[in-house]
């Protein structure tokens, strides 16, 4: 059979022959499949055991975030189907960051009809991407109310697992719509942490100034989680205001907590901010002296996108 394959799909299907070692450099194969080769990989995709399917998709997802330019997309789509959950959750993994609306309609379907919540978690992640794109208004407007509806029907379905449902809120936050702050809402004055953790997190990615001030209140709460959350949010929302707050964060308790707050300072910028990450570019603790020298890269870049360069 491999005999009257081509060059490349005998390449392709040594690399679900389960008796040899997978070789990484051989998977860039399944990149830019073309419609012959899909159907090709389909079939070997059907006769192949687990362990094996597992290995792939791990890695491809693996190389995927190494290279950007390597295109697994037809395979992750497929993988959407695997009768293995992990698989599929891997797939969506594979997906997320990607802005190619064609993969919009396989990630609702499988948001609506995945059985696992983990995939549908995941989904609601990758979907994120495009809810943005929508709100800039970046992508074909029909796109705007498929997406929208998909993730508020996640929101209002009663049985629907928490986790699935804070994803979806985290999701939709960038669409600027009163319904979308009525969620933020809800969730924040939820009694779960989890749940107001995920608000938090909405409030930044919604960059709706009206929610500076809880999020400058949430600073100072007692759960890590939720300091950690409203410093990243307060990045986002690159008020000025929130600086002196955020470098009284960077002595917090909580290593994530410090690092999320001197990372914002770099997205907020100005020269308080400046002056702050320059002294703690002067810290012992070598995280510290990293985290701020990032983020003094990102306050020069905003003043001059060529300083970097040079």
């Amino acid at each position: 059979m491999t005999a009257e394959l081509s060059p490349r799909m005998q390449q392709i299907a040594e690399i679900f022959d389960s008796g040899k070692s997978i070789v990484s450099s051989k998977l860039v194969y399944l990149s830019d499949l073309n419609s012959e080769e899909l159907k090709f990989l389909e079939e070997l995709w059907a006769i192949t055991d687990v362990p094996r399917r597992h290995q792939i998709i791990s890695q491809l997802v693996h190389l995927s975030e190494i290279d950007v330019k390597l295109d697994f997309n037809g395979v992750f789509v497929l993988c959407l189907h695997d009768t293995d959950a992990t698989i599929r959750t891997q797939a969506v993994a594979g997906l997320n960051g990607e802005d190619n609306y064609n993969l919009i309609t396989p990630l609702l379907q499988a948001l609506k009809e995945d059985t696992s919540a983990e995939v549908r978690a995941e989904t609601a992640v990758a979907l994120c991407k495009f809810a943005l794109l929508c709100e800039l208004g970046k992508l074909p407007s029909h796109f705007t109310d498929k997406i929208y509806t998909a993730l508020l029907d996640v929101w209002d379905k009663k049985l629907e697992d928490v986790v699935v449902k804070r994803r979806a809120l985290e999701a939709i936050s960038p669409f600027n719509l009163p319904r979308v702050r009525e969620l933020i809402e809800q969730a924040y004055n939820s009694n779960d942490t989890k749940l107001k953790a995920s608000a938090i997190y909405a409030m930044g990615r919604n960059c709706d100034p009206v929610w500076l001030n809880t999020l400058l209140a949430e600073l100072n709460s007692g759960e890590a989680e939720i300091r950690y959350e409203a410093a990243n949010a307060c990045g986002e929302l690159s008020s000025e205001e929130a600086v002196p707050h955020l470098i009284k964060l960077t002595e917090d308790e909580d290593n994530q907590v410090q690092e999320a707050a001197i990372k914002a300072l770099g997205e907020i910028g100005g020269e308080q901010a400046k002056q702050a990450l320059i002294k703690l570019m002067k810290k012992r603790q070598p995280r510290i002296r990293e985290a701020a020298k990032s983020a003094l890269k990102e306050v020069y870049f905003c003043e001059d996108p060529l300083s970097l360069q040079t």
